[in-house]
């Protein structure tokens, strides 16, 4: 495996750890959906799930088997990424409101717990503001932004982000990373300026957490 390719921008510096993971830690994951690759991580692992030259219904259900087969039914909460405010009706927009509309439900028909996250609060997670970029060109500014969070998941939490679905990777462990946080399990002890992307995210009702 290559060593990790950092952005030459300043990122956050590493938090202190929160100590050692505890045994009975909940199984959080987070979810970058997306049809061409979707970004799925426990806080410790993450993977890219590509589909390949699938194309509608089999993409769909390529999605929804694999990240099946990867969350178990035991699992305390998902954090999936919502929806950019920025996204207007494009190509691809309608089938990924199929595809988020489809893993919420297989997730409710499991009783799997699972949250909304919007993106610019990931973003502040990671972070700690919602244009982290703004200093640069604006042309270049989403993608020096995708790798600053990219950064910040090497650096904070040393889980490798590698090769095409890299940032999804990277995504995916900041909202694992938050959901943990929420639950009372931060993986890190993270800043104010950080942790208050919490207070963005739509949790589920009844479901005891005790760091918000």
């Amino acid at each position: 495996m290559t060593a990790p390719t950092l952005f030459d921008t300043e990122v956050p510096a590493a938090t202190t750890a929160a100590g050692p993971r505890p045994l009975n830690i909940p199984t959080v994951y987070g979810l970058d959906l997306s049809l061409t690759s979707t970004g799925i991580s426990d806080g410790a692992t993450a993977d890219a799930l590509i589909p390949g030259s699938r194309t509608g219904h089999d993409r769909l259900e390529f999605h929804r088997r694999t990240i099946r087969a990867c969350i178990p039914d035991d699992t305390s909460l998902v954090v999936i990424e919502g929806v950019a405010m920025s996204v207007g009706y494009r190509p691809g927009v309608e089938e990924m409101t199929y595809l988020r509309g489809l893993i919420r439900h297989d997730l409710w028909r499991r009783r799997i717990p699972f949250a909304i996250c919007p993106p610019q609060h990931r973003i502040i997670y990671a972070c700690g503001v919602a244009n982290p970029a703004k200093d640069h060109p604006a042309s270049r500014r989403k993608t020096i932004a995708k790798g600053m969070v990219r950064d910040a998941v090497i650096e904070r939490y040393g889980v490798p982000c590698e090769g095409r679905g890299r940032y999804d990777q990277a995504d995916a462990t900041i909202l694992a990373a938050m959901g943990l946080h929420w639950l009372g399990y931060p993986l890190v002890v993270m800043p104010d300026t950080h942790r208050r992307a919490l207070n963005g995210v739509t949790w589920p009702e009844n479901l005891p957490a005790v760091a918000r």
